[in-house]
């Protein structure tokens, strides 16, 4: 069955008549497993919507900083330019005063320098830190997803059987607690 052409919801789980007839299934198991069916898919749905809303939250952090990147290439592109037109400048005035036009675009190309050598640091800067925040988006969806895998490959907390602390126990000694593997396995433990 294709995933586009089938959708089933929690309402269709539970409102989905199975028909009758003699010697047919038992009811009331059905009825029991229409109502686990459903409360799977609600649980489904609300882990699917929270993870539609980070994706959303990541997409929109990352507009912003495409934003702050084409912002900075403005930025450097407006320098190039102020750079270009002040060493115009310069030129034109080296023609009219030898000695004043060399002092002034030495000047002139030294500070559009600076300004230049300035904003590499500063686009250098962000993008090492825009590298180290990819990074750590990378890490951090690489751990969801170790945990959601862990999560799936748990049992399932209703085939587990207590152990009984209660035969040769003295009042004083409680028996030994195992350190979950991780905080889902002691979320499941706590259910």
């Amino acid at each position: 069955m294709n995933d586009e052409a089938f959708h089933l919801t929690p309402v269709d789980a539970r409102r989905y008549d199975f028909g009758s007839e003699w010697r047919g299934y038992d009811k009331t198991r059905v009825d029991q497993f229409r109502d686990q069916v459903a409360d799977e898919l609600e649980r489904l749905t609300r882990v699917n919507q929270e993870l539609e809303a980070k994706a959303k939250g990541f997409h929109e952090q990352l507009r912003a900083f495409r934003e702050r990147d084409k912002a900075l290439n403005d930025a450097l592109i407006s320098a190039q330019q102020l750079r270009a037109d002040t060493r115009d400048q310069a030129e034109r005035e080296a023609q009219l005063t030898l000695r004043e036009a060399r002092a002034e675009g030495e000047k002139v190309v030294d500070e559009a320098r600076a300004e230049v050598r300035r904003l590499r640091a500063e686009l250098d800067a962000l993008d090492r830190a825009r590298r180290s925040y990819l990074t750590q988006m990378r890490v951090m969806a690489e751990r969801h997803l170790a945990e959601l895998q862990a999560a799936e490959s748990a049992p399932d907390p209703v085939d587990v059987q207590a152990p009984d602390f209660e035969s040769d126990a003295k009042e004083d000694e409680r028996p030994p607690v195992k350190s979950p593997g991780s905080w889902l396995d002691a979320n499941a433990k706590a259910e």
